[in-house]
């Protein structure tokens, strides 16, 4: 099941896709609600009712006549991992990065939340404007000390993100939060995909374009710490809740790593494609 917000003329809601049609969840079923917060702290019962509504019986739009918004506007944590890949720490090393031997976790501040084919700003303070595909995870369930066997358990489902990053703000702090954190630079959707769809998350291949011009890919299977174990090293410091979003890391090929340097620049179009998910596609623009 693909769970989207959306955008109408005259209506705000989540939805069901289907094809190439958007189920509008609470007009067609009056028990749901119609925020995906909500929707998800519903659990189970929720998702089941959801399910169950078919294009036949419901109230739909065409995809093409709605706007996508983040599937989950306003999650309560925004958190990513960083250096998740080994080629990608080579690359942090090489850029003068240093890196430890545990999970290195950051927070990107949820005012960056962004929708899937929305406008990245480019900063009026910085130019080092770089791109970061990631896979994320969202939680569907409130939950704390979770185990590795049990981490699947609690995930709702799955996106695409871009984990941009400004990247001399973000080496002014340890912790990184700052580079991570501009608005806008929280893009991920277009949909959240469920998790009984994606039969292996670690075996996903997954590409970055920048106009066009392929600059990452992957295979999820290659990180070195995985979705399951992420999630029990961070739920073991805090409870984790409905409609939270992981970053699970970026592969090499960030435009840190040429030389000399790659950055995104105004006009430019970063891609996103993750097999089995979907795909977001955000243009760079001048913050004004």
């Amino acid at each position: 099941m693909k769970l989207v917000t959306f955008h109408t003329r005259a209506r705000h809601s989540i939805g069901k896709v289907i094809g190439q049609q958007v189920i509008d969840l609470p007009a067609s079923d009056p028990s749901l609600p119609g925020s995906m917060l909500e929707f998800l702290r519903g659990g189970q019962l929720f998702m089941e009712r959801a399910r169950a509504l078919e294009p036949s019986q419901a109230v739909t739009y065409p995809l093409a006549d709605v706007s996508l918004a983040a599937p989950v506007p306003n999650p309560s944590k925004f958190l990513a991992i960083g250096m998740n890949y080994r080629k990608h720490v080579a690359e942090a090393v090489a850029a003068g990065i240093k890196v430890p031997d545990s999970q290195v976790w950051f927070n990107k501040q949820v005012s960056c939340v962004n929708g899937p084919f929305d406008s990245v700003l480019m900063p009026k303070v910085s130019d080092h404007l770089d791109y970061e595909a990631e896979l994320g995870v969202v939680i569907g369930t409130r939950c704390r000390h979770v185990s590795e066997a049990d981490a699947a358990s609690v995930i709702a489902g799955y996106v695409v993100c871009n984990d941009v990053s400004v990247r001399d703000w973000q080496m002014r702090s340890p912790t990184m939060m700052l580079g991570k954190s501009f608005n806008t630079h929280g893009p991920f959707g277009p949909w959240i995909v469920t998790r009984e769809e994606i039969a292996d998350p670690h075996n996903l291949s997954m590409r970055m374009f920048v106009n066009g011009e392929l600059r990452q890919e992957v295979n999820t299977g290659e990180m070195i710490y995985n979705i399951w174990q992420q999630i029990a090293y961070l739920s073991t410091v805090m409870t984790l809740e409905p409609g939270d979003v992981l970053a699970t890391g970026t592969p090499s090929g960030v435009g840190l790593a040429y030389k000399p340097p790659k950055f995104l620049k105004v006009g430019d179009v970063a891609r996103v494609e993750i097999d089995g998910v979907g795909h977001i596609e955000n243009r760079v623009a001048q913050e004004i």
